[in-house]
């Protein structure tokens, strides 16, 4: 039934005409909505309040469905012309709009204590959290000017960096020798050789890529300096936040100290991983990993996947968890809103997009029949189950906030994994699925805690001056710490993060995957443990959306995320399986 495809963007717009026809409808309907600028007052009646935020919930769901059509034309084919004049139309539209609503915005956070209280008892739960969630900026709001002119300098300043970032890295080809024929491949291609059987292949997938990144070292790493100068600038000098990272866990609506606290505990648990880097270094025969080798297949397997095998797979899997999640992922496919091809200009990597509640999510995937691909597809599934699931709320409310934006996909992901586990006979496959969990899950906890703490170094000394040599030095002492004396490093890593989007695109986003892996290993060892009574705490979690501040989410599931135990949990876990994994190859751990 299903061959990898292109995605039909026909759910949102029926033709690009179609979407400039949507430019002009969200002028005139904000052009509306600015007629209430002079009816605002302190005693307004929480009647009047609720059909304003109605009027302004149809321009959110307008404007959703405008910005995403343009991001999905565009991560189609970067390449495209047509498409990038697209995005960067949605972006300049997107500020003008937002700078002529600034003053519901800014009205609505200034407003006395007492009064907003008497509002928010009066306004209806559809409506209530997110007014709350806009008053934790209060301390953080500038005047209406100044907003306006931060709004408008995004899109030719910060914003237009990034696109060209996305536009010059997605254009980057790898010259690679295959099969005795030098090929230009894209990164999502390269990738499969950094798993390659052969230490060789693996080194020279992973120097071709610095190759081609190093010719623009310098313009990236200028690129990225912008990027952080200007966050400082904005959040820490103009706004006032504590800490550059302290604006990110506000959007995230989470305290200071839970970030602080996962970054402190992930630190001291990194010999979980050096531990299982010795183990494989010895599976493999070799006296210790490389780190082009950390990613190595444990054994030559030949395993590999149609779609549509994987589909079958995934389905499965989810059908036996629960039928609602097999059903939701099927939409995706049967509604045409998976993109699977390989092919170039296609954005790198795999990603989620859900645009409004009621609509089925889009899902991009560059699908090449490993096992990994069939992870890596669970997981962007989980993410439109999520989204599917908190499709009851409204446009404000419905997306899950970032620290539980992974609680589905990488549930989704461990239930595939456990299932093909309980299934595969070949003790070739089942060993390169329990090795290759072991890395998705160093990838996703350690690696990504560790981009955060690099993060938080380059938002520190960039806007202070330093050179990109010293940004380049501070990423590998990251790097020396989290990896020990168990993998040895050569020096062309130490420029690894000028080939990370998340640190451009969105900066601090990178340890929400830390949140939600280890956040999933708890919540799975519940899953074990308790049966079908764990069902009802999980959909009620996902059925959440971002409706209710995650710390409450949490604390309704029975989690404290304050407490270093509960961090603490995972790597246990963790552990455990690196002990499991160990006795199962008779190869003893120190």
């Amino acid at each position: 039934m299903y061959a990898p495809s292109r995605w039909t963007l026909k759910d949102l717009f029926p033709s690009d005409q179609a979407w400039e026809d949507a430019l002009n409808e969200l002028q005139q309907a904000v052009a509306q909505f600015e007629r209430h600028r002079n009816e605002l007052r302190p005693d307004l009646d929480p009647d009047t309040l609720r059909a304003w935020l109605r009027e302004l919930e149809a321009i959110y769901a307008l404007a959703a469905r405008v910005m995403s059509y343009a991001q999905l034309r565009f991560s189609e084919n970067t390449q495209d012309p047509n498409a990038l004049a697209m995005v960067g139309k949605a972006r300049q539209l997107m500020a003008q709009l937002e700078n002529r609503l600034l003053f519901f915005d800014l009205w609505w956070k200034q407003l006395p204590d007492e009064q907003a209280e008497r509002l928010l008892q009066g306004v209806g739960e559809r409506y209530r959290y997110f007014l709350e969630y806009k008053r934790l900026f209060r301390p953080y709001t500038l005047s209406e000017p100044e907003e306006r002119v931060i709004n408008l300098k995004n899109v030719s300043g910060v914003s237009a960096l990034r696109s060209v970032y996305s536009t010059l890295t997605n254009a980057y080809t790898f010259p690679f020798e295959v099969d005795g024929e030098v090929k230009r491949l894209t990164r999502g291609e390269l990738t499969r050789y950094v798993r390659d059987p052969d230490p060789a292949t693996r080194a020279k997938a992973y120097q071709t890529l610095f190759q081609v990144f190093m010719e623009d070292k310098q313009t990236l790493a200028q690129i990225y300096q912008a990027v952080t100068q200007d966050w400082y600038n904005e959040k820490v000098l103009l706004r006032g936040y504590r800490r550059p990272i302290s604006a990110r866990n506000l959007i995230n609506h989470l305290p200071d100290e839970v970030v602080d606290t996962l970054l402190d505990v992930t630190r001291r648990n990194v010999g979980v991983f050096q531990r299982y880097f010795q183990l494989k270094a010895r599976v493999l025969g070799m006296p210790r990993l490389r780190r082009y080798d950390i990613y190595a297949p444990i054994e030559p397997s030949e395993r590999e996947f149609t779609l549509d095998e994987a589909m079958a797979l995934i389905l499965d899997a989810f059908r036996a968890f629960d039928p609602r999640f097999a059903a939701m992922a099927q939409r995706v496919l049967d509604e045409g809103h998976l993109d699977s091809e390989v092919r170039p200009g296609k954005t790198s990597g795999a990603f989620c997009l859900t645009a409004l509640p009621g609509l089925t999510p889009w899902v991009l995937v560059s699908f090449q029949g490993r096992i990994a691909d069939v992870a890596t597809l669970a997981h962007e599934l989980g993410h439109a189950i999520h989204g599917m699931l908190a499709g009851h709320h409204s446009v404000f409310t419905f997306h899950a906030p970032l620290p539980l934006a992974e609680t589905a996909s990488t549930f989704g992901e461990l239930l595939v994994l456990d299932y093909l586990l309980q299934h595969e006979a070949d003790p070739r496959a089942r060993r390169e699925i329990l090795f290759g969990y072991l890395d998705s899950n160093y990838a996703t906890i350690v690696r990504q805690a560790y981009f955060a703490l690099f993060e938080i170094f380059a938002h520190e000394h960039f806007p202070q001056g330093a050179t990109a040599d010293a940004i380049a030095q501070g990423y590998y002492d990251l790097l020396v710490e989290q990896f020990g004396d168990a993998v040895e490093l050569s020096d062309e890593f130490r420029w690894e993060w000028i080939m990370i989007p998340h640190f451009y695109r969105v900066p601090f986003y990178v340890y929400a995957y830390a949140f939600g892996q280890l956040l999933v290993l708890a919540l799975y060892r519940r899953y074990q443990q308790e049966g079908d009574a764990f069902k009802p705490v999980y959909f009620r979690l996902l059925e959440a959306g971002g409706s209710r501040a995650p710390m409450d989410i949490l604390a309704e599931a029975g989690i404290e995320p304050r407490d270093p135990a509960f961090w603490q949990q995972g790597f246990d876990i963790l552990d455990e399986w690196v002990t499991a994994l160990a006795r199962e190859t008779q190869t003893p751990t120190t």
